[in-house]
């Protein structure tokens, strides 16, 4: 028998895995929940029908999440990270003995569930004493907090069904209320290749440009996204991602990280032009 799951990444591309199993498949109050056995990408997380996560490629997208704010800011203390349900973000946040605290909101428990069972790989740090788990909307989570962290994570999914108001700007101005002084946020930034995630980025930059002093956007390679381009964005009520990077530092450190390192870091907000055409255009 011959398997393949297939992903609509725009109206006239496709993007497709063989299958060896089929693992679990469920649906929750939120969405539908699959998990895959694949040949080349190990398993593999779906929302929906879009992907979310491989055992492949995960360290990409969750390296560059989070060690591009710690490095940014090696006294980060208290983080509130919303999604992440897979617990990758979680994972490398915990490498950091200085991290005191984390909040981590997902809408949907039976993800964080699934994940556990099918996904150890991300989801084995869910269970450390820091970490404090919320299964609520993280909309409304970040509304009653008020100068509260130092760091604030939106691993979301998608800019439309159960992670829509993750990208609107009553979200991100409640995200700057929650930030200290010192405050950083980094978000799923979307796609700038096909028209469809480009709009996406450009609404969410523009909308997060209206609140915070330092406002950039770096890029990453991740395999199974849509296009293959991926975007974070990172901005600042203080910390310049460039300039305030001591990168001496955070190798002191010695994580352990498949991806990111602090050359990378640099090299990441490098952007092409034609992204950059399509920030200005917002700016």
């Amino acid at each position: 028998m011959n398997l393949w799951f297939v992903e609509n990444h725009s109206p006239n591309v496709q993007f497709s895995m063989r299958v060896i199993e089929h693992l679990y498949t469920g649906k929750s109050e939120f969405q539908k929940i699959d998990v895959f056995q694949t040949a080349e990408f190990g398993r593999v997380l779906t929302l929906d029908g879009y992907v979310m996560v491989t055992e492949k490629d995960e360290f990409i997208y969750h390296d560059m999440i989070t060690h591009v704010p710690m490095a940014t800011n090696p006294g980060i203390k208290k983080v509130l990270v919303i999604g992440a349900g897979d617990g990758g973000t979680i994972r490398e946040l915990t490498k950091y003995d200085s991290i005191e605290h984390i909040d981590m909101v997902e809408i949907d428990e039976m993800v964080v569930d699934v994940c556990r069972e099918f996904l150890p790989q991300t989801a084995s740090k869910l269970d450390d004493p820091r970490v404090h788990l919320h299964f609520e909307d993280g909309l409304k989570f970040v509304r009653s907090r008020n100068d509260e962290y130092d760091l604030i994570i939106v691993d979301s999914t998608d800019p439309f069904g159960p992670g829509e108001g993750l990208f609107t700007r009553e979200f991100y101005g409640n995200c700057y209320k929650a930030l200290n002084d010192e405050g950083i946020l980094v978000n799923q930034h979307e796609s700038p290749f096909y028209e469809e995630d480009a709009l996406g980025m450009q609404r969410a930059h523009k909308r997060i440009i209206g609140f915070f002093p330092v406002c950039e956007v770096y890029q990453l390679h991740i395999p199974t996204y849509p296009s293959g381009h991926w975007l974070f964005g990172f901005a600042s009520k203080k910390y310049d991602p460039i300039k305030d990077l001591d990168a001496d530092a955070w190798n002191q450190l010695g994580l352990q990280t498949k991806y990111y390192n602090t050359d990378i870091h640099v090299g990441s907000f490098a952007l092409p032009n034609y992204v950059k055409e399509q920030l200005k255009d917002v700016e």
